[in-house]
């Protein structure tokens, strides 16, 4: 509001005068007039939908520093520090990648039971043939 009035009064009067009458800064003022004053700003729900459009269009892949540094790409005047406390507020999270875990560690010394059965399950009598899984039944919490 207030740059707003220095931004009329400009033609009349001095910048530096206006804005020591009203205790605000040159830079302030500065600021104010790159950014495009109040016109482009945001509120928090339009930001909240950017940020949410945003994150939902990269599977929700980017954080704040990827959705702060795209929104700005699209000329939307944002920071990063209020896109993650909007972010945080809201429980929107970036998906991380998971680390490849190897389970198998098949360089070793050891002796390898042979294949004895080669997949060939048919038997003429019970008891000639026993299998078995060594997978591990999913327990309930």
């Amino acid at each position: 509001m207030k740059y707003a009035w220095i931004d009329k009064m400009r033609d009349t009067y001095p910048l530096q005068s206006l804005c020591r009458l009203l205790s605000v800064s040159t830079s302030g003022f500065a600021d104010w007039k790159g950014c495009g004053g109040p016109t482009l700003w945001l509120s928090d729900a339009q930001l909240l939908a950017l940020i949410r459009s945003v994150h939902a269009e990269f599977n929700g892949a980017y954080g704040s520093p990827r959705i702060c540094q795209e929104l700005k790409s699209r000329g939307f005047p944002v920071s990063k520090a209020r896109i993650r406390r909007l972010m945080t507020l809201h429980g929107i999270r970036a998906r991380h990648k998971r680390r490849y875990k190897a389970t198998t560690n098949s360089k070793h010394a050891l002796p390898v039971a042979p294949n004895l059965l080669n997949r060939q399950f048919d038997v003429a009598a019970p008891d000639q043939v026993w299998t078995t899984d060594i997978s591990v039944p999913q327990q309930a919490a």
